[in-house]
């Protein structure tokens, strides 16, 4: 089939490159002309592993190819994907619908009667209904991205569930023809109406997002009464109905998705007369977290981190990912050079984006370099390049063996056996210290 992305950031070039490998013939269209022109080169302008080997195959052969016209678009595809951002609003928690509102204005100017615009971004309930009702001269359906940074091309090609939201047959068929070899290797399908296509996204992610902040919200019980998280967390996920992911405490979850969507969802449901609180006590309880590790810093500088050279491994919000958007780990890195101390970053793919956002911390070319002279580390993102990390070798690099395990995932038996004071979230001190 022809089919069209509109919008070209992460879901977007990811969805493009992964039609194209499906047999579709794609076009991506973005405003951005030297995003465009990156795209068109085959050059990926973020980290996603696998995902430059598709766009670089599917470009040079032309079955990819990316323009900054709506009217080419309109004229070329049989289906259009729409994956602009929906960001959260500057004067609210609600999302921002510019983009999404734009994109779809911009292609039903152009597209014919019956043409098929389906929205992939994560939106509040009721926005493909008002979409459809405002353009009456094309057809309308809502099928939500599921994906998760560093595992985007697998989610795409091999997702665990489709969902499409549609309002007619056809939507239905075309939407089965473009996902043909996908449904033909066994995924699950679920057909469902406007609203609760948009609400299966939302509802996902704040699941995931409870989840997370519940383990954490246990890890500040057990540092109250000196119990390990990490124990609760292996006893409790053995029961089939709870299981063991996101079950891991520490520093909270970031990124350009949970935190966002899940106040826009409290907001939106505010709006419709529904009160989900819950949701803004686990937003306040993942933002505890962060707290906790500066305050743990100070606790280990002997009350102030004044002066005190610390070394943050990780910027990213997460492993296999460049992306910085409410990194937890750049946010505590922040705070505590806004109290003095001399911050160090290293993270294997996201320094670019760090020094342009958090110009005034300090980087280093790798671990080691960023270890040389700490008198605290601090590990805040989970890459393997930092479990891997000897602390036998470490010791020999820092000023104090200090280290603060923010992501629960360093043997502190390890660390501590080789010399270093370690401390993670919910978690007691190797040796039984509080």
């Amino acid at each position: 089939m022809r089919l069209t992305v509109i919008g070209t950031g992460y879901l977007g070039a990811t969805h493009a490159a992964c039609m194209a490998e499906l047999g579709h013939e794609v076009l991506g269209v973005d405003v951005d002309p030297d995003k465009v022109a990156a795209l068109q080169a085959g050059r990926v302008p973020f980290h996603e592993p696998v995902l430059p080997e598709l766009l670089a195959r599917h470009t040079a052969s032309g079955r990819l190819r990316f323009t900054t016209s709506y009217e080419e678009a309109a004229a070329f595809g049989e289906v259009h994907f729409l994956c602009v951002g929906t960001p959260q609003r500057k004067d609210s928690e609600g999302a921002d619908l510019r983009y999404v509102d734009a994109a779809f204005a911009s292609l039903a100017r152009y597209a014919g009667e019956g043409a098929l615009l389906v929205g992939k971004s994560t939106v509040p309930v009721g926005t493909a209904r008002r979409l459809a009702d405002t353009h009456t001269g094309v057809e309308i359906a809502w099928n939500p991205e599921f994906l998760r940074e560093g595992f985007a091309v697998e989610d795409t090609l091999r997702p665990d569930r489709l969902v499409l939201g549609i309002g007619s047959e056809r939507a239905e068929t075309l939407l089965r023809e473009v996902y043909a070899p996908v449904i033909g290797a066994g995924t699950p399908v679920v057909t469902a109406d406007f609203p609760t296509a948009e609400l299966v996204k939302t509802a996902a992610n704040a699941f995931l997002a409870t989840k997370i902040s519940f383990i954490n919200a246990m890890a500040e019980v057990c540092e109250a009464t000196g119990g390990d998280v990490s124990v609760l967390a292996e006893a409790i996920g053995h029961d089939d109905r709870i299981g063991k992911k996101f079950l891991r405490a520490g520093v909270g979850f970031g990124g350009g998705c949970l935190p966002k969507d899940i106040r826009a969802f409290a907001h939106r449901a505010d709006e419709l007369g529904v009160s989900l609180a819950f949701l803004r006590e686990v937003d306040a309880i993942n933002m505890r977290r962060r707290d906790r590790v500066v305050e743990l810093a100070r606790e280990l500088c002997g009350g102030s981190v004044l002066g005190a050279r610390i070394a943050v491994l990780g910027a990213a919000f997460k492993p296999d990912s460049d992306d910085i958007r409410d990194s937890p780990a750049l946010n505590v890195s922040a705070r505590l050079r806004l109290d003095g101390a001399d911050v160090t970053v290293y993270d294997p793919e996201a320094m670019d984006n760090a020094r342009k956002a958090f110009p005034l911390l300090g980087y280093a070319l790798s671990a080691e370099e960023a270890l040389r002279g700490a008198d605290l580390v601090l590990h805040l993102t989970e890459w393997p390049q930092f479990r891997e990390l000897a602390p036998e070798r470490a010791r020999t690099l820092v000023s104090r063996p200090r280290i603060v395990d923010g992501r629960g995932t360093l043997d502190g038996a390890t660390w501590a056996a080789a010399g270093w004071e370690f401390r993670a979230l919910g978690r007691p001190a190797p040796g039984g210290e509080g």
